[in-house]
């Protein structure tokens, strides 16, 4: 199995795995915050085997390193706390959706901090996607099959997702100045950095009583981050970037599926062609479609600085 095949095959379990991870949150039966401090607990001590294992506890980590990583580590505990909690408000079919607005978080990041250019290509993908949004938005008065996720409720839910996809864009940002320093190291300092923030917030008191809400809450942990972080890491060094985005779309696929099937949820049909605009739109910013034929540059004696 040559490189391609067994990073095409390693990206497609991670993506897969990523799109179930709604399903595990809601069958847990825990608190949101209680969910992600487990993720967390379980996903350090998973992280720390396999740094041991690959030898990365060796390396000397400055302060400089450490703190940024704890920094992409905050934005990271809120992007997984905000998407939990939009998951049970907007269903898991929308909620994903939405988050998929990450990369014109990036974008506008990149334009707003780094003077990165705004192209009429990048500006015709974020307006389908803002209409997708508004399609989204305006079905709420009926949305999802249940009466309680209609709404302010729902409303929440599109925010909170929002919201997710905003600190991601943020971790991602801060995450770019780590190059160099191993990835699994990165996760697992993240990762301890959540077990800090929310130990205080946890209720540690009255622990999960049954095997099943434990074993829900070690697979976010081990599997769901552990593993998870393992295929996608090894995915990304054999793939060129193109197919890595191509895969990244696994992730909104399995979990609309799992929401339709595990949980009975009907996308109604603007919320079907507003999520299909958000997920094209991601996929074009991503895979760098374009959808105009730009003419040949002219040289500018006088170029605007």
């Amino acid at each position: 199995m040559n490189d391609t095949v067994r990073g095409t095959v390693e990206m497609s379990a991670a993506m897969a795995i990523l799109g179930t991870i709604g399903w595990f949150v809601v069958l847990s039966g825990q608190p949101i915050m209680d969910v992600v401090f487990w993720r967390c607990a379980f996903g350090a001590l998973t992280l720390l085997i396999i740094c041991a294992a690959l030898g990365l506890l060796r390396n000397r980590l400055s302060l400089r390193i450490v703190g940024i990583a704890a920094l992409g580590g905050v934005a990271i505990v809120v992007n997984w706390l905000l998407l939990f909690s939009a998951f049970s408000r907007a269903s898991i079919s929308i909620a994903t959706a939405v988050y998929n607005t990450q990369p014109f978080m990036l974008v506008g990041f990149g334009a707003l901090f780094f003077a990165e250019r705004l192209t009429v290509t990048k500006l015709t993908w974020l307006a389908i996607a803002f209409a997708g949004m508004v399609l989204i938005v305006q079905s709420a008065p009926d949305a999802g099959p249940n009466a309680g996720m209609v709404g302010t409720d729902y409303f929440t839910g599109i925010v909170m997702a929002l919201g997710a996809a905003f600190f991601w864009a943020v971790a991602a940002i801060v995450t770019k100045k780590l190059k160099g320093t191993p990835p699994h190291l990165i996760a697992l300092i993240q990762v301890c950095v959540g077990v800090v923030m929310l130990a205080p917030f946890a209720d540690l008191a009255e622990l999960p009583a049954d095997a099943w809400s434990w074993a829900m809450l070690a697979t976010l942990g081990i599997v769901h981050t552990g593993l998870m972080y393992i295929l996608m890491y090894g995915a990304i060094q054999k793939l060129p970037t193109h197919l890595q985005g191509s895969l990244s779309f696994i992730y909104p696929v399995v979990a609309i599926l799992v929401d339709v099937l595990a949980f009975g949820h009907r996308l109604h049909l603007s919320q079907i062609v507003g999520a299909t605009a958000i997920l094209i739109a991601a996929a074009g910013m991503n895979l760098g479609w374009t959808l105009w034929k730009g003419k040949p540059p002219v040289a500018n004696p006088h170029p605007i600085k």
